[in-house]
């Protein structure tokens, strides 16, 4: 038995303390304690080191070994204290750094280029001996336990761990976890065995990636194409999950993707006619898509795959603007929304595939927000699919000026999911990760990344020169052979293929292709924008039809029933108790001895639906309590804090009514909700902002997706967006949502923005946007102060019948009014209650509910009774570069209807939205207000 373990505290966990503790004993003796100075002694001196080359950093921290101002003996430098450890306990430490360190030598760079060589993984480093080598040891996850040469042992060890993949996994908690995924790795040497015909499909595959892209370089010179080449094992490799997935009784796969290689993607996996890609590339059908659409690759596809085994799996590639990652979040929605009508509760039989760029992967901030909703329960769909297409470039930026990381994937690490990194170069070696990676989904539901080394042939674009900043690069790339060049002289030298069928498969592929080109270039040959979109289930778009507004009432009734069907709780539950008046407050309501506030109307409305059968969906930071403690949709038991949520029990049969409290998140958590929206065109989904100033965050989301996406991609939604607004004296973050960025991106009636008034109005407004088959987005700007404002009540009869009101006339007489004041939500009520304070009838206040689509027809009928001449004037809190006088004055001019002088009062123009003090707002809006009643318009210029 060595030494050391006459010492019962050392062992392999502590060795580096024990290693600290010597130099520490060797400087001075009497610096540590006497039990350790006595066996540190009896070790004795003759052969306390085993000498080694001095290799690169070691694998202990430098701390240990030197302290800042420490020199130690000459005889102890570049030196390992072999004799402290066993020899199982340097058997423990090496093969732990292969698992650990062992991607770190991995050959996964196709170009060979230059990989690190920790000294951890060479066995001198531990002071083994030749006959140590020869050792036999047993280890569980090779051959079964069995007894094995270390020798041997540390080649297999270095066929599972440094060959053509790289794995990052030893960061995974859970010891289960990493056990799995150890056998299943080291078991076969992280090799699978394919057979012939496996082989003749990837062989395929990669003649069809490789083929289309030399057919579009050829026959479109110059065109802006985002070639695949360099890691066309991309196609094999969806063909491979594609395949997988089926067995795994996966029916859907949703996919994102980026530019690069989308074109390859949707011929060659999504079964998009290469004619009609042709002729989008021949762009000659102008008229088709004038004022809309996108290039072509930014457009998605769906298609039904038929795997081998004859199951079949619908594929839908979402569309995406150039904002790369900004996808991400969407899928994960549109993933989540499938698997909740499937009833899918555990997320087994849907799939989201993301495809990332290396670049983008590290560097875009979305990326973290789309992982951090991996396992929380209200985004959770059983683990994503990630695939990097590793260009190991960005654009003409290097990976050393754009990460601070090792790996592309290292942002990943936050989740305890393994890394896969594998040679593109190597389709088996990429075989082997997509099944053990889809193994792992289904095993664990987790996500999953897989990290395809490759490189990008070409520049950014084909017109783009990457030599002029990676000159080097270029020229290693140039003497690449395809993959498939390379993969078909693997399979010729173990003669699993001839030559003739690889030649027969590429002739066949090329002649195809030359048929699709003639095709596409006959002048009667048909092309539809939007084909392979999924069918919205009834739902339309469009510019709104010019009908009635749908009854959105619902029997007064059925309405105090959902009432206090909201305060029963379950036998044993405590509220907590301040929350007893706010339940009894609903049964009052219930009972018609009390109006409904804002929030009781809006649970109203959810309840409502829910028992039509309209699912019910509302997510943001914050939301189950409300920002403003005033909704409560969630209870917490005081007694142990377990969660109820009384509008999932309203009745039975009801539909789903979900509340999330999200991560302190907007993009990301926006991205989702809209994506729900996109395959749940039936149901309410909301996101709300904690405060509405908070939505610019999220801006991408509402620029490219949202207020777009129909123009574009012809695909619908009707995502909610709940933003407080109004101005009350707490600074620049926390008064405007903005209301001037949506009015500015309103046109062809495609979005619908409101600003109600009433609680009422606000019921009507999201029964109105569930009932309708008019999918459009609906932004709201939501209340502050005015939740509890007396005066913000609505009955239950106002609820029970009616619609919702664009424009809501005053009561006062007109033939007395001397002017008329328009505006929108929060000022109205601050206008009316000093109009009544100063007796000013003659002052009329006419409401404006729904700024976009505006219709003059309604607000002309509003203005009708009054007497042509008087001053109309637009009353606003927000200065007059913002909110919503630019737009209403670009679409009446200064003259309202040819009848009305035309005019605005706000506050001044201002870069910044409010005033930080509170003092100077309410001075502010008193001059405002007065300004209204009674001073000189605007214009809306000061």
């Amino acid at each position: 038995m060595d030494k050391m373990n006459k010492h019962p505290e050392i062992g392999s966990v502590n060795l580096e303390f024990a290693e600290a503790l010597y130099f520490a004993y060797l400087r001075n003796p009497d610096s540590v304690s006497p039990e350790w100075r006595n066996y540190f002694a009896s070790l004795g001196d003759g052969d306390l080191f085993a000498r080694r080359p001095q290799a690169g950093p070691s694998f202990r921290p430098a701390s240990l070994f030197n302290p800042p101002g420490t020199t130690y003996p000459e005889e102890t430098k570049g030196l390992m204290p072999a004799k402290l450890a066993s020899f199982q306990d340097r058997v423990n430490q090496l093969i732990r750094n292969y698992r650990v360190r062992g991607h770190i030598v991995a050959r996964i760079d196709p170009l060979g280029l230059p990989r690190p060589q920790p000294p951890e993984l060479d066995p001198d480093f531990y002071g083994f001996t030749e006959e140590e080598m020869d050792r036999e040891i047993s280890w569980k996850t090779i051959e079964g336990g069995r007894a094995l040469p270390l020798l041997e042992v540390l080649r297999r060890l270095g066929n599972t761990y440094c060959r053509s993949i790289g794995v990052n996994y030893m960061h995974i908690d859970d010891l289960a976890v990493r056990s799995w995924l150890q056998e299943r790795m080291e078991g076969t040497e992280n090799r699978i065995q394919l057979d012939r015909e496996e082989q003749l499909r990837i062989l395929t595959r990669l003649t069809d990636a490789v083929t289309f892209e030399e057919f579009i370089r050829k026959k479109f010179v110059g065109a802006k194409s985002f070639s695949l080449e360099g890691c066309e094992s991309l196609i094999p490799l969806l063909e491979l999950a594609i395949e997988k997935a089926g067995k795994l009784g996966i029916e859907e796969i949703v996919l994102g993707m980026a530019h690069r290689g989308r074109l390859n993607v949707l011929v060659n996996i999504m079964g998009k006619s290469a004619c009609r890609i042709f002729r989008e590339f021949e762009d000659t059908d102008p008229r088709l898509q004038a004022g809309h659409g996108d290039v072509k690759y930014h457009l998605g596809y769906d298609r039904e795959w038929i795997t081998a085994s004859k199951q079949k799996v619908h594929l839908s590639l979402c569309f995406n603007p150039s904002h790369l990652e900004f996808v991400n979040p969407v899928v994960l929605g549109r993933v989540r929304a499938r698997q909740d009508e499937l009833g899918d509760s555990e997320r087994r039989r849907v799939l989201a595939v993301l495809i990332h760029g290396d670049a983008s992967l590290a560097g875009e901030g979305i990326v973290q927000e789309t992982l951090n909703l991996s396992q929380l329960p209200g985004y959770f769909i059983g683990g994503t699919l990630h695939v990097v297409v590793n260009n190991q470039i960005g654009f003409t930026t290097a990976p050393s000026e754009g990460r601070s990381s090792t790996y592309a994937t290292d942002i990943a690490r936050m989740l305890q999911v393994p890394i896969f990194h594998v040679n593109g170069e190597n389709p088996e070696a990429v075989a082997q990760v997509v099944r053990l990676a889809m193994d792992f989904r289904r095993a664990f539901r987790r996500d999953i990344f897989i990290d395809v080394y490759g490189y990008r042939r070409f520049g950014h674009n084909e017109a783009d020169e990457p030599s002029f900043t990676q000159p080097v690069l270029y020229r290693a790339i140039e003497r690449r052979k395809s993959v498939r060049e390379g993969y078909l002289e693997h399979l010729l030298k173990l003669q699993e293929v001839t030559l003739a069928e690889a030649d027969a498969i590429a002739t066949q592929r090329r002649r195809h292709l030359e048929e699709e080109l003639s095709e596409a270039r006959r002048n009667e040959h048909s092309f539809h924008v939007g084909d392979g979109a999924v069918p919205r289930r009834g739902y339309f778009g469009g510019r709104e039809p010019h009908e009635a507004e749908i009854e959105t009432g619902a029997p007064s009734e059925l309405l105090a029933e959902l009432l206090e069907a909201q305060t029963r709780l379950p036998e044993g539950f405590h509220p907590h108790p301040k929350l007893e008046r706010f339940l009894k407050g609903r049964q009052a309501m219930g009972r018609g001895e009390q109006r409904l506030d804002w929030a009781a109307a809006e649970a109203l409305a959810w309840a409502s639906l829910a028992v039509q059968g309209v699912p019910v969906r509302l997510s943001g930071q914050d939301s189950g309590r409300g920002t403003f403690s005033q909704r409560h949709a969630i209870l917490y038991d005081y007694e142990d804090g377990h969660a109820y949520l009384p509008l999932q029990h309203l009745k039975p049969g009801q539909a789903r009514v979900e509340v999330w409290n999200s991560p302190l998140s907007e993009a990301g958590v926006l991205g989702f909700e809209y994506g729900y929206s996109l395959d749940c065109p039936e149901g309410l989904v909301m996101w709300e902002a904690q405060f509405g100033d908070f939505v610019n965050a999220a801006q991408v989301f509402v620029d490219q997706f949202i207020s777009s996406a129909e123009d574009k991609w012809r695909w619908l939604s009707g995502v909610v967006l709940l933003l407080p607004h109004g101005f009350e004296g707490q600074g620049p973050e926390h008064s405007s949502a903005r209301l001037e960025r949506f009015l500015v991106l309103a046109a062809e009636d495609n979005l619908q923005v409101v600003y109600p008034t009433t609680p009422a109005q606000y019921f009507h407004c999201l029964r109105r946007q569930a009932l309708r088959r008019w999918r459009k987005p609906l932004v709201v700007m939501t209340p502050k102060s005015l939740l509890r404002h007396p005066r913000v009540v609505s009955s239950l009869d106002e609820c029970a019948r009616g619609t919702f009101q664009r424009v809501i006339p005053d009561a006062v007489d007109p033939a007395r009014a001397q002017r008329v004041l328009l505006c929108s939500g929060k000022i109205y009520y601050e206008l009316a209650a000093r109009r009544d304070e100063l007796g000013r009838l003659e002052v009329a206040l006419v409401r404006i509910e729904q700024l976009y689509p505006l219709d003059p027809a309604q607000l002309q009928a509003a203005l009708s009774p009054y007497r042509e001449g008087i001053p109309v004037i637009w009353v606003q809190e927000e200065p007059a570069n913002m909110g919503a006088w630019a737009c209403l004055h670009h679409q009446f001019g200064s003259r309202l209807f040819e009848r009305f002088p035309f005019s605005a009062v706000s506050r001044p123009p201002s870069a910044n939205p409010a005033t930080g003090s509170a003092n100077a707002h309410r001075k502010e809006q008193n001059e405002l207000i007065a300004a209204a009643l009674e001073g000189a318009p605007s214009n809306g210029n000061g």
